[in-house]
């Protein structure tokens, strides 16, 4: 059965990872600004107005149960005054039935202006920080709820004073919520890891290559679907007839990979200029982000297998095809290159987007456009060398059953990999649903039919009879099924090194024999600081999260080394800080970031936060070695799964701790006679 489906914002959510969670994106649909004006007696008024771009809407406050985010104003500091009942709006909201949520609802468009009346009770002490929080949605979609935060005191509350920009202060010892003594311990140390010639962005540039790899290796898949691979022998046929001189065909068809590469890589640096290097990491670790995609995958997945198929509405190829036609030149090959890139998107989607997710998860600010460019090069590369040496098109196998087979191992793939995405959220909140040996379980299990299935004993509604099966085929089933034995060891705790960059990490585990892994003493830096400076002990910071396949890597391939093992419980105060962790703090931190106010609202915004500001750094693993005083043994070490290395950087640390407090050695990067 083959049906149509038209769902554009799908099509932006595999793609561009979806841009409604994207910051920015919302900025440009809502703008805030505040101003408080004084009467001159004992009251101000508290005035906020959202513009909301057109063909979007703003909801109201207090909306019943089980629909949108109703507009909320927080007030996390409110000194010298009280609020007079709640904000009331200057224009009258829309009320209408919304379909998206199947109730009746108030709504703001163009504007919205509130006011809050405050009762003055000390006009020298005033002074107010307010976050807006609202939810804007048009006829397709919903942003997730974001706003501003705003600060008055009492030298801003006049008639002619308004607040375009949030404002803020920055201070380290803000961080600390329970001994502003500490705060020394917060204060950035970058010329120090400089000063020890910190090869981070070196690694950097390792981490950007291992993106490329992965782009490329993903763009190679996606030659062997059944979208992609019989346009390869269809679109070469047509430059070499579309002109009779060979260099014409030839250069046409470069052009064309050309295209497809420009076209991707547009994507990549589109995504780049969306999100900054901090927003990579949040998003990756979004709970909402990785249920959408892990349904996406599953979604796709139940198309593989044969229960519908996925076709973009044919306007839209058909809009490209003639553009192709009615126009000439190079414009006419991009229109070409954007059919195709249009045309293979039930199949490359899934690809792309979990590239772009991995990529995310790195942290590097580049590594969206890297791994397009990857994939892309990997794309468009047969286009150009058919083109090139047409005779190897007489080689190419044809087209046929064995396409469908692909489809089939990529859906068993895509129900694998849609887990470990459920599995980022569920380890970021907490939920607690997917512990390490069920996602194990469900791994074996899919491993195993999918060694079935190529041993030809499974098939599915497109599949056609095997009467046998190829050598190519059955070395393939028996690596699956070698693949889900090899797993059986790890519902009992086994480290199992090959996955660990996916499976959820072993304290998750209910039953485990095994007892080699290394567990941080303390997730909390000022608590763990504490106690190092109590037994005179270095620390070494780990900088980590939920959603980091690094960081697993490193885990349960170096740490459990017995001689990392013991130096990191024996020698070393371990502090592991997880920058994607949800649960909310105590209280929210107002801080300022890079020039601009930012509430600080759980664990893992304040450990991000903290890394930036003290480290300079926003990927992880990230691991540095540090006094009693929080500063820098050595320089830093990312992913490097050299446990030789790693001693060493671990060692290079207690000896220089040693000669810091027993000789006083001075600090690089510092002057030490201050």
């Amino acid at each position: 059965m083959k049906h149509k489906l038209i769902f554009f914002t799908l099509l932006l959510s595999t793609y561009c990872i979806p841009t409604l969670l994207s910051a920015q994106l919302y900025d440009d649909v809502i703008k805030w600004s505040a101003k408080i004006e004084d009467s001159g007696a004992a009251e101000k008024t508290l005035v906020l107005t959202a513009t909301i771009e057109n063909g979007w809407h703003m909801y109201d406050q207090n909306l019943p149960e089980g629909g949108p985010n109703s507009t909320e104003f927080l007030y996390t500091k409110l000194i010298g005054a009280q609020k007079i009942g709640e904000a009331v709006s200057d224009e009258v909201p829309e009320n209408a039935f919304d379909k998206q949520f199947n109730m009746n609802l108030r709504w703001f468009s163009h504007k919205a202006t509130f006011r809050q009346k405050l009762q003055v009770t000390n006009a020298d002490s005033f002074a107010l920080v307010v976050e807006t929080r609202a939810q804007a949605c048009n006829d397709e979609t919903c942003l997730a709820p974001s706003g501003e935060t705003f600060s008055f005191g009492a030298t801003t509350a006049s008639n002619s004073e308004e607040q375009q920009q949030p404002a803020g202060e920055l201070s380290f010892q803000s961080l600390s919520d329970t001994d502003n003594t500490l705060g020394a311990i917060y204060e950035p140390v970058t010329d120090v890891l400089k000063a020890y010639g910190d090869v981070s962005m070196k690694q950097a540039n390792s981490s950007l290559l291992m993106i490329f790899l992965f782009g490329f290796l993903g763009g190679f898949i996606a030659l062997l679907t059944p979208c992609v691979w019989p346009m390869i022998p269809m679109t070469v046929s047509f430059f070499l007839k579309r002109t009779k001189k060979r260099k014409e065909a030839i250069r046409d068809a470069m052009v064309y990979g050309l295209a497809i590469i420009v076209i991707y890589l547009v994507l990549g640096l589109a995504i780049t200029l969306i999100f900054g290097a901090s927003a990579l990491n949040s998003l990756s670790t979004n709970a909402f982000f990785n249920l959408i995609f892990f349904a996406l995958l599953i979604f796709f997945a139940v198309s593989f297998f044969g229960a519908f198929e996925i076709v973009l509405p044919s306007r839209w190829t058909n809009r490209m095809d003639s553009k192709s036609d009615s126009t000439r030149g190079i414009l006419s090959i991009f229109f070409m290159a954007f059919t195709l890139v249009l045309v293979s998107f039930s199949c490359t989607g899934p690809i792309i987007g979990t590239l772009l997710v991995q990529a995310a998860s790195m942290g590097e600010i580049l590594g969206p456009a890297i791994g397009m460019l990857g994939f892309a090069i990997a794309l468009a590369l047969p286009f150009s060398l058919f083109a090139i040496f047409p005779n190897w098109l007489q080689s190419m196998p044809k087209s046929g059953g064995w396409l469908n087979s692909v489809k089939v191992v990529m859906a068993f793939l895509e129900l694998a990999l849609s887990l470990k995405f459920l599995s980022v959220a569920d380890l970021a909140y907490g939920w607690g649903i997917l512990d390490r040996e069920t996602f194990l379980a469900l791994w074996i299990v899919i491993f195993f039919l999918l060694g079935v299935y190529l041993l030809g004993k499974i098939r599915f509604p497109h599949d056609t009879p095997l009467e046998k099966i190829g050598v190519g085929r059955f070395f393939l089933a028996v690596i699956s099924l070698s693949f889900a034995v090899y797993m059986v060891p790890g519902l009992w705790g086994a480290p199992l090194k090959a996955i660990s960059a996916f499976s959820p990490p072993p304290y998750t585990q209910d039953f485990n024999l095994y007892n080699g892994f290394v567990h941080a003493k303390y997730d909390d830096y000022e608590e763990g600081m504490r106690y190092a400076a109590k037994v005179g002990k270095p620390v070494l910071i780990d900088f980590s999260g939920y959603g980091c396949v690094n960081c697993r890597e490193m885990e349960n391939n170096v740490w459990i080394d017995p001689g990392v093992k013991k130096i990191l419980e024996e020698d070393y105060v371990l502090i592991t800080l997880m920058v994607d962790d949800k649960t909310a703090l105590p209280e929210p931190i107002t801080v300022n970031d890079a020039g601009k106010t930012r509430v600080l609202r759980n664990i893992g915004d304040k450990w991000s936060y903290f890394q930036r500001t003290k480290f300079g750094a926003s990927s992880q693993p990230f691991y540095v070695p540090i006094d009693n005083n929080g500063v820098p043994l050595g320089a830093s070490y990312k992913r490097d799964l050299s446990i030789e290395r790693y001693t060493t950087f671990l060692r290079e640390g207690l000896a220089e701790y040693k000669m810091r407090t027993e000789q006083n050695k001075p600090i690089p990067g510092r002057d030490n006679d201050k």
